[in-house]
């Protein structure tokens, strides 16, 4: 069974940094396409925000709104992504979700996410 977990979520405050790890568990079925997204408080599932995104072939695609904020980074080794958060702002407060096994290029998965498998998520909460 393919599980995603997240981890280093917390609450910080503004201007601060934050690092989020995510390990899939191998599998032959799933691919190293992952992703980050986020849902903020009060948005419905569907309203999920597509973070960052590092296609099968590196190509990396970062929401224009955490752009020169946020970093997305790939261990192949450990099937783990990592998502560097620098220069927290308030509005960044939400649940972040990590998501593999995808096909095609980063940027669409950003928009219009197509991933296999989701973790539960891991809160991050940044105060003013």
């Amino acid at each position: 069974q393919v599980q995603v977990v997240e981890s280093g979520g917390g609450s910080v405050q503004a201007g601060e940094s934050l690092t989020l790890s995510c390990v899939v568990t191998r599998h032959p079925r799933v691919n190293n396409c992952m992703g980050w997204f986020r849902q903020a408080p009060g948005k419905e599932r569907w309203e999920r925000e597509g973070v960052a995104v590092i296609d099968i072939n590196g190509g990396i695609a970062v929401s224009d709104s955490v752009k020169g904020r946020f970093t997305i980074s790939r261990d192949n080794a450990k099937n783990a992504v990592y998502l560097q958060m620098d220069s927290l702002k308030p509005e960044d407060t939400g649940r972040y979700y990590c998501a593999a096994d995808c096909v095609g290029a980063a940027r669409a998965h950003l928009t219009h996410p197509n991933l296999g498998y989701w973790g539960q998520g891991t809160q991050v909460t940044v105060s003013s």
